[in-house]
């Protein structure tokens, strides 16, 4: 794994308490499925029922993501932070 990527990613992480606003719930869907892509992989996990719409729409988030490299994701996060500052 790259070490720049990993280091972008981190430092991503870390500005995601100082963002001055809450964004947006779609670029939180995005941000939690990317995080969740580059942390695990795959998602493996049941699929949650349709009455829990929060864990629903984050399951289909991370599910979309299937097949993304663990790098891409890491990328593609901190790409993401870096627009919303």
């Amino acid at each position: 794994m790259s070490t720049d990527i990993q280091a972008a990613f981190e430092a991503a992480l870390q500005r995601i308490p100082t963002l001055t606003q809450r964004p947006d719930n779609n670029t939180l869907l995005q941000l939690y499925a990317l995080y969740k892509q580059a942390t695990e992989g795959d998602n493996t996990t049941p699929k949650p029922s349709l009455t829990d719409v929060v864990a629903r729409a984050k399951w289909d988030a991370w599910t979309k993501l299937k097949g993304v490299a663990r790098e891409e994701a890491m990328r593609r996060y901190a790409a993401l932070v870096e627009t919303l500052e």
